[in-house]
Order: C-alpha cells, then sequence, then structure tokens
C-alpha cells in the first residue's frame, strides 16, 4: 500500500482530503448502526430493520441510479419520521460507541498522514449529518457534511430533506462549498471512496483513490491510474484510546451539535 508523504508544516491550507463513510471509512453501514439503536429503543420494528438492510444491500449493489436514490430517501423518510430532536440526541453517544470500533485503522493512519502533511481532512457522506460532524470531531479532523432531515416546530423529524441529498453530485456541491469556505483548492486535494456511486466526487479531485472498491469503482480505477487501496479485513485495534467511552463522552457533543446544525 502507498503512504503518503508526512512533510509538516504546509503555510497555508489549501489542500483537503475528503472521505465517504460507510464501507470506506469504515467497515459497514453506518445506518445500519442507527438502525440498531433505533430498534432496541423500540423506535422501528424488527421488519423495518430487516427490509431497511435488505433495500440498503440492494441500493449498494446497484448503484446510484434515480430509481435506487428514490429507495434510499423512501426508507429515510419511513425510519426518521416521528422520531424526536431529543430522542437522537440520545441516541447519538451509542451510534458512535457501534461506529468508531468500526473505523479502519489503516484509514485512520490515512487520515493523520494528511493532517501531518497541513491538509485539512473531512467526512463528506449521505448519512445524517449530526453523526457525521461528531464522529468527524471524536477522529480530530477538520469537520463533516452529511445529509439534514427537516425538524418541525414541535421538534419531530418528518423524514423530509432540508437541502440537499449528500449523495453522488450531492458530494461534490458539498466539497465545493468546503472549497469556498476554507480556500481549498479541489484539484490539489484527495477523495476516498469505495463505491462507483461516488465518481463525481472522485474525479472532483485531483488526486482519487479507491478504498476496498466494487468492481465497477475497481475497473475506473485502473483505466485512470487511481490509487488503490485494499484491506478486507478490520482490525481490532483501533488507535483512537478509549473508543467507547469517548463515544459516552460525545453525548455533551451531540446535543451541542444538534442544536447548532
Amino acid at each position: 500500500m502507498v503512504r503518503l508523504a508526512t512533510v509538516s508544516l504546509v503555510s497555508d491550507l489549501t489542500e483537503a482530503a475528503f472521505f465517504d463513510l460507510d464501507k470506506t471509512l469504515m467497515a459497514g453501514s453506518s445506518g445500519m448502526e442507527f438502525a440498531r439503536v433505533a430498534r432496541r429503543r423500540g423506535l422501528i420494528t424488527r421488519s423495518q430493520i430487516f427490509r431497511w438492510g435488505r433495500d440498503h444491500l440492494r441500493y449498494r449493489l446497484r448503484g446510484a441510479t434515480d430509481e435506487q436514490t428514490s429507495e434510499v430517501l423512501k426508507m429515510a423518510r419511513e425510519t426518521l419520521s416521528n422520531i424526536s430532536e431529543r430522542q437522537m440526541e440520545r441516541m447519538a453517544p451509542e451510534i458512535l460507541a457501534g461506529v468508531l470500533p468500526r473505523v479502519y485503522p489503516e484509514m485512520l493512519e490515512e487520515i493523520q498522514s494528511h493532517q501531518d502533511a497541513g491538509r485539512r481532512t473531512f467526512i463528506v457522506s449521505a448519512a445524517g449529518h449530526n453523526i457525521v460532524v461528531s464522529l468527524a470531531a471524536a477522529l480530530g479532523m477538520d469537520g463533516g457534511v452529511g445529509t439534514r432531515y427537516v425538524v418541525n416546530d414541535e421538534g419531530i423529524y418528518t423524514g423530509r430533506l432540508n437541502g440537499r441529498f449528500v449523495y453522488g453530485p450531492g458530494k461534490v456541491e458539498a466539497m465545493e462549498e468546503l472549497a469556498e469556505q476554507h480556500g481549498l483548492d479541489l484539484q490539489s486535494s484527495w477523495a476516498y471512496s469505495d463505491s462507483a456511486s461516488d465518481l463525481p466526487m472522485l474525479e472532483a479531485v485531483g488526486h482519487a483513490v479507491a478504498v476496498n472498491p466494487d468492481s465497477p469503482l475497481a475497473r475506473v480505477a485502473k483505466q485512470e491510474g487511481w490509487q488503490v487501496m485494499r484491506f478486507d479485513r478490520l482490525g481490532r485495534n483501533l488507535g483512537v484510546a478509549g473508543t467507547v467511552g469517548l463515544a459516552a463522552a460525545l453525548g455533551g457533543l451531540g446535543n451541542y451539535l444538534s442544536k447548532r446544525s
């Protein structure tokens, strides 16, 4: 595996690294961690979580067609509808406690290599915005952008989108906004993903990296000469001290971030 140079103290932070979450930074799906926690709290039924998992797998395998995107948004509406903002805030530490042990140690090293080289690091994911931001904070990254959903006047999630779906071209829009906010040059930056559905994200930067790529992405990466990282087994030693304790400690942070988003 090719390692990044770790030249420190870049004078101007115009370079960045953008990371997809599911199956790129972590093994598996953050959405399934949310569903498990919601099920334990009685917020969704067993049949819902089974159908969600089946449809999510089909979605991941088929890719980014309009029909599949509509399916995922339909699942989000069904899963989030009638959950209160307070319930989501209370679930956040437990969700993070499930996600953090699934972060690939190799990807944590990659994040830190970019940071040592003076680059900003961000998560850009279709997952819920508050979880994305909280995870980025737990990993010591500069920030994250996820999908936001509408909360009504009674503090209840409606399942409707609040802004863009951060998927496919939506990720590029999020990256462009981050670039504008932080004075970043996308052509001097990096992007990491496992899936061909993220080709817009990978093509938006000067340095694309395919992480345990699916077959369509592997073909494109070979054609384009992109770097490919492969590590199929999840190591047990996450280089973050006290993972579960850290996730619990982030409860207050999760509440704070939820109120600001």
